[in-house]
């Protein structure tokens, strides 16, 4: 018989404590996922980007809802060194009603990406704080539409980096799934 071992319990934390800090009211959790097209523009570099999504959303208040939610993006271009990476995670505070919601918060970002400075080409790769707006408006019963847009903060000095902040703006078709 083993032990689970200490690093299992952080995570944990990470899952268990928002179920516990969001009081519930009479509605039901929301569970959404999709997948999204749009861009992502870093200095003066854009890129087509397409990936999956997913967000939790508790109601704690009338019709307010915090969310956590994921977007990870893949970079398409063979340009300038192929495929790139880009997962952002939020925690929000939002609105919602019977068909749809809104959300906003900050934002962590990691990245792994081919980008190309004024002189250099080259990966770049880091951890990026910001923000995350999404809007989802759902039109045939779970079945709707999801835009979401963030920007963030890429710190320090690179030769490759064009700019200190990126942003993407994807949309395309969600699910919902209310948990009761």
């Amino acid at each position: 018989m083993g032990t689970r071992g200490w690093q299992e319990i952080p995570w944990a934390v990470v899952v268990v404590l928002p179920l516990l800090a969001a009081p519930a009211r009479a509605g039901a959790a929301e569970i959404s996922a999709g997948a999204s097209i749009g861009w992502i523009e870093i200095g003066d570099d854009y890129r087509p980007s397409v990936g999956p999504q997913a967000a939790i959303s508790w109601p704690f208040e009338r019709d307010f809802v915090f969310t956590v939610h994921d977007l990870c993006t893949i970079h398409l271009g063979p340009q300038h060194g192929g495929l790139g990476v880009y997962n952002q995670t939020s925690l929000e505070v939002g609105v919602a009603w019977d068909e749809g919601n809104f959300s906003l918060g900050p934002s962590v970002g990691l990245y792994d990406m081919p980008s190309c400075g004024a002189a250099l080409c080259g990966r770049v790769a880091g951890v990026a704080i910001g923000g995350h707006a999404q809007v989802n408006s759902y039109f045939a019963g779970p079945l709707g539409w999801s835009t979401s847009a963030h920007v963030q903060w890429l710190g320090g000095e690179s030769p490759v980096l064009p700019g200190q902040a990126a942003f993407v703006v994807v949309a395309g078709p969600v699910l919902r799934w209310i948990l009761k």
